[in-house]
């Protein structure tokens, strides 16, 4: 039994811990948020809207959706167990990518000129739209890689559970790509009559908050392995067919915003995916653990 103790507590102390290594990652995502912040105090006293293309609003969500898809990142990155050459040029293309993007998203939409589809803008706004757009590539490319990543490792890993659930998060990330490149193609957000792409694309990333919290809550539950495991895998499929019907209801060039039948149903299995992610939260409050114990 002492034995079994002292394998355990070993193993416990041997665990990668999350954002482990990964500072310059959240500093790079913390800019977003401040860079946020200032934005919308200027959206209170000066609205929205710089004439002739310029929407801060736009770069108000944008770089707080970069700023949390960033901190996700730099909480899974230690989780893959890439070597340090790979992890560090890894880590580098994202916050270059990052610090690129928050630039031009915020800057042309201060100067009044849409930061990716201008019609009002120089040759070199143009051409900085069009760098816009390969930097979005990188970002594709980098998740697919991740992606595969963590789906190419092999048992047995540290953190079973949250890998699972990172597993589920990348592929609704890559959903999320490919709303973002349906966007490029199109040279807009918009489809049909209501159908606006964008909501997609930030639902699918928010996909490493939404399916790695439960993941690690119920790594933490003092529950059966299996029963956590079943948990996981019924919250994270709940959040794929989310998304899955809200893609259908894109294609249609439909808002999301409307009670038919496939946002309702959107709608019903996000509801499963946080009820299960409540579940977690009383399972720990009832073994009278704080819920942010050892959260790294």
């Amino acid at each position: 039994m002492l034995k079994y103790i002292k394998a355990n507590r070993n193993e416990a102390e041997l665990s990668v811990k999350l954002f482990e290594g990964e500072r310059s990652l959240v500093i790079t995502g913390t800019i977003g948020f401040i860079l946020s912040v200032g934005i919308a105090i200027y959206i209170f006293f000066q609205g929205p809207i710089i004439s002739p293309e310029g929407n801060v609003r736009d770069a108000f969500s944008f770089n707080a959706a970069i700023g949390i898809f960033i901190i996700s990142i730099a909480a899974v990155l230690p989780l893959t167990k890439l070597g340090t050459g790979k992890r560090k040029v890894v880590r580098w293309f994202f916050i270059l990518s990052s610090l690129y993007s928050y630039t031009i998203e915020t800057v042309q939409n201060f100067r009044g000129i849409s930061p990716r589809f201008t019609r009002e803008g120089t040759a070199v706004d143009i051409i900085a739209g069009m760098i816009f757009g390969v930097v979005s590539l990188v970002l594709v490319t980098l998740a697919i890689i991740l992606a595969l990543h963590f789906f190419r490792m092999k048992k047995p890993y540290e953190r079973p559970l949250l890998i699972i659930g990172i597993r589920y998060a990348f592929l609704s990330v890559l959903a999320a790509n490919v709303a973002g490149i349906w966007m490029i193609l199109l040279q807009d957000r918009l489809t049909g009559d209501g159908g606006n792409v964008i909501v997609l694309h930030g639902l699918g990333f928010h996909a490493l908050q939404t399916l790695i919290v439960p993941a690690w809550l119920l790594e933490k539950a003092n529950v059966k392995e299996s029963l956590k495991k079943r948990l996981i895998h019924f919250s994270s499929i709940a959040w794929m067919l989310s998304i899955l019907f809200i893609g259908i209801q894109t294609a249609m060039g439909r808002t999301v915003f409307e009670l038919t039948t496939f946002p309702i149903l959107a709608c019903l299995f996000t509801l499963v995916c946080l009820g299960i992610t409540i579940a977690a939260c009383v399972l720990l409050i009832k073994q009278r653990e704080p819920i942010y114990q050892r959260f790294f």
